[in-house]
């Protein structure tokens, strides 16, 4: 049977691993494959093939909503009327959220995954019996593994 488990690139992972040894577990039935990070920042602009939910234009379009109903309102009384100040009003409410979701997403969420501290994973594949299978299973728990997977 194979049991795989992930880890994040830890003190835990040394840990399990000793303890796995100790329990019998042979180090030639234990292989760790250490997983890289992304090296490329994402895109913030979506293709046709490639969307990741994030929206840059949700909060242009709630303020050009905004912005073009305020200018609307002052237009009545302004010079070019309702109309033209309604659409000013609506460019400069989109452009204005646009560019305040552009900041908050390139700045400020790119600085807090910096700062979390985003550790590598690793994948621990173990080789053992039917019978140790669930003695295996609760040492990978134990060391806080991020998921298990049984292969018979």
């Amino acid at each position: 049977m194979q049991i795989f488990s992930t880890f994040e690139h830890s003190m835990n992972l040394e840990l399990v691993i000793s303890s796995l040894k100790e329990n019998g577990i042979r180090k030639e039935h234990i292989f760790a494959v250490p997983l890289t990070n992304r090296k490329k920042e994402r895109s913030l602009f979506d293709s046709i093939h490639n969307a990741d939910g994030i929206s840059l234009i949700s909060t242009g379009a709630a303020l050009g909503t905004a912005f073009s109903v305020i200018g609307a309102s002052i237009g009545f009384r302004l010079q070019w009327g309702p109309i033209y100040w309604g659409l000013i009003g609506a460019g400069s409410g989109f452009l204005l959220g646009f560019l305040i979701d552009l900041f908050y997403y390139k700045i400020i969420r790119r600085n807090h995954r910096i700062l979390q501290g985003k550790r590598p994973e690793v994948i621990l594949i173990i080789e053992c019996d039917e019978a140790k299978g669930d003695t295996v299973e609760h040492i990978l728990w134990h060391h806080f593994a991020l998921g298990t997977a049984r292969i018979s």
